[in-house]
């Protein structure tokens, strides 16, 4: 018997006792198959796995978080102080005032942020606007409006009608109760 011909291994055909050529032998339907398609779900997971952690990798890495901090510091919060200089400390807490600039503010994070692929918001916006709450905005109400009492014309109507009210029903009730003792 001789040996094969170079590339008969190749095709898949075998040489028999006559030699001539036959097929080879057949194996059971979906034998090959299970160790192929665990073999290939294997694959399939491990690709997944590293998309995945390559893409959360990517996205944590994507922004330069210390740029970008220095960018709203000498930028948005530069802008902001100056808005707020000429708005003048006592209408810092009048919410019509400080709306477009507090608003100009807000934008300018968001765009630094997106120019740098950063998220936003993010922890750096969130601790940087709590530090300009602090500065700016931490005797304020939380209504936005600076909180004083009336003026005198209305408080004192409003604190004299239930006194005089509660003067005059106790007069009625003691003169009443008097006048019903002597018809009995």
């Amino acid at each position: 018997m001789s040996p094969p011909p170079p590339g008969a291994e190749r095709s898949g055909a075998t040489t028999g006792a006559g030699g001539g050529s036959r097929p080879p032998p057949r194996s059971l339907p979906g034998a090959g198959c299970a160790g192929q398609s665990a073999a290939a779900m294997a694959l399939l997971q491990q690709r997944f796995l590293c998309f995945v952690l390559a893409h959360h990798f990517i996205a944590a890495t994507a922004c330069q978080e210390a740029d970008y901090s220095w960018m709203i510091q000498h930028y948005c919060l530069k802008q902001f102080q100056l808005s707020m200089e000429g708005i003048g400390q006592r209408l810092w807490c009048d919410w019509d005032e400080t709306v477009g600039t507090y608003g100009e503010l807000t934008n300018c994070t968001a765009l630094i942020a997106e120019r740098l692929d950063c998220y936003w918001p993010n922890r750096l916006v969130d601790e940087f606007f709590v530090a300009v709450h602090k500065q700016y905005f931490r005797n304020c109400s939380p209504s936005g409006r600076a909180l004083h009492d009336p003026p005198n014309s209305i408080l004192c109507p409003f604190i004299l009608l239930p006194i005089l009210v509660t003067l005059l029903m106790t007069a009625l009730v003691v003169w009443r109760s008097k006048r019903s003792e002597g018809i009995v």
